[in-house]
Formats: structure tokens, C-alpha cells, sequence
């Protein structure tokens, strides 16, 4: 999940539906870009980055919350 997308969204005070519509998007293919499931375009990116005002390096960071190797054991 990209919780700072996902943050930056709310913050803005937009629906998952209100983004999609602004970047004209499917509901679905935005959910799959704040899931992490799919990585968008760089269009996309671009445009995010100017409606939330947040770099979109920041954006994309991913919460993996996949145990790593020390917690398989």
C-alpha cells in the first residue's frame, strides 16, 4: 500500500473516485496505482505530484509489510 498517496489524497480532502476523475481514470486503476498493484504511468505520476503538491518520489514509497528474513525463521 502506498500509504503516502494515500495520506496526500485525504489530506487533500479527495475520494478515491474524486482522484480517479481528476486524472481520468478508472475508480479501479487508480485503487491498483494507491494499492501499489500497478505502477501508473509517469503522466500520471506527474499529475499527482501537482494535485497533492507532494513529490512523487515520496508518493510512490510503498509500505512492504512482508516479514524479511530474520522474521521467516
Amino acid at each position: 500500500m502506498r500509504e503516502n498517496l494515500k495520506a496526500a489524497r485525504r489530506a487533500a480532502g479527495m475520494t478515491q473516485q474524486a482522484m480517479a476523475d481528476r486524472l481520468g481514470l478508472t475508480l479501479n486503476h487508480y485503487q491498483k496505482i494507491e494499492y501499489g498493484k500497478l505502477n501508473g504511468s509517469f503522466a500520471v505520476w506527474d499529475a499527482l505530484e501537482d494535485l497533492l503538491g507532494v513529490h512523487q518520489r515520496i508518493l510512490r514509497a510503498s509500505l512492504d509489510i512482508r516479514p524479511g528474513p530474520k522474521e521467516n525463521r
